[in-house]
């Protein structure tokens, strides 16, 4: 036998897709277990041929769950983001698409006992150290794909999940305006660096002389845009605590403008060097923060209207719109509630070479 074979199920968590592994069928976490992700994936390789990535950001994805040991969680969820053209594997965010996956994970592997109607996973984000809470429908005493909610991004419909977060505020910077400041000056731009589950940076389309409207084709074209968003990226990384982010896919870059369909915001997001199709999960509730926060660069093209302690802020972007239910306590932001679908693809194993890796997998 040439050839290790890994249990894996291949899910799309929202706008994303990955492979989802229980953490005891792969290496224990170190420079073998990254080396197999690479292989699993096919990366680097901007085909990603000989792995099964889909040769792009979005679906170069891995989920590793656990059975949680914590009184206020059932798993433990670890993001990892494989790169697709570098031999590296980040582990320095969250996912909130792929998140979308792990409470149905949860239920499929035995991990979380069908409770109802609908199940509760509580999921903890090992990356962040946060909490959320994946409402899984399970009508029938199993995972059910099947439903009528529809998801920008992402054809067709499928069950509602409600997945609900408390306070992701500074889950990867330590502070919600990790700068300490609404709004910072790079290269002669204004931007606001802000981290509510994801660290991003708001710049006005039009401050770098682009309307916010273009196609997210058209920006991948732009390379002189590319660089000057990269210059700014590089100088904001150190101030949101991050360090050298040269090699690293945080933070995003999210060009700003006005809504034109409804929204309260449009957004072109960049992951960091391509422009997302969509938006992330935990990008665009960092956006959809921002527009609240005085003095920011979006609270000057936002249009969100403030209701009691429950703010709801559609985030255009490329191909749709996303809403992110925000919560207000004490003039604080306290927590946010997203609606997702998830779809199991295929459950198997994935093959690696043997030479990289010998385990025998326990079944």
């Amino acid at each position: 036998m040439s050839q290790t074979r890994i249990p894996c199920l291949m899910m799309r968590g929202g706008t994303s897709k990955g492979a989802y592994f229980l953490a005891h069928d792969l290496p224990a976490e170190g420079p073998l277990r990254d080396q197999v992700l690479l292989a699993v994936m096919g990366s680097p390789d901007t085909r990603q041929i000989d792995g099964i990535g889909g040769a792009n950001s979005l679906t170069s994805k891995v989920a590793i769950i656990r059975r949680s040991e914590r009184p206020d969680a059932d798993v433990d969820y670890l993001f990892a983001q494989v790169l697709v053209e570098q031999a590296q594997v980040d582990y320095g965010q969250n996912c909130g698409n792929i998140l979308a996956g792990v409470g149905p994970f949860a239920i499929e592997r035995g991990l979380v006992s069908v409770q109802g109607p609908v199940t509760s996973v509580r999921i903890f984000m090992e990356n962040t150290g946060q909490i959320a809470i994946a409402h899984v429908p399970t009508p029938d005493g199993a995972v059910s794909y099947a439903g009528e909610a529809r998801i920008d991004g992402v054809p067709g419909t499928g069950a509602p999940q409600i997945i609900e977060f408390e306070d992701v505020a500074g889950s990867s910077c330590g502070a919600l305006l990790p700068t300490g400041n609404p709004a910072d000056r790079f290269d002669g731009i204004d931007v606001t660096c802000i981290d509510n589950g994801m660290p991003v940076i708001l710049i006005r389309a039009t401050d770098v002389g682009r309307s916010g409207y273009e196609s997210a084709e058209q920006l991948d074209a732009d390379s002189e845009l590319k660089a000057r968003l990269e210059s700014i990226r590089l100088q904001a990384g150190p101030l949101m605590n991050l360090g050298d982010v040269s090699q690293r896919s945080v933070p995003k870059v999210s060009l700003i403008a006005a809504p034109r369909d409804g929204g309260a915001i449009c957004s072109r997001t960049f992951i960091p060097h391509r422009c997302h199709a969509s938006i992330g999960v935990f990008g665009a509730v960092s956006v959809a923060s921002a527009c609240l926060v005085p003095d920011s660069v979006a609270s000057s093209v936002a249009q969100a209207t403030q209701t009691n302690d429950r703010v709801q802020v559609s985030v255009e972007h490329p191909t749709g719109e996303f809403t992110v239910q925000l919560r207000i306590h004490n003039g604080q932001l306290a927590g946010c509630g997203l609606l997702r679908t998830a779809r199991l693809l295929f459950d198997g194993d994935v093959l690696i070479p043997r030479s990289l890796w010998q385990n025998e997998v326990k079944r």
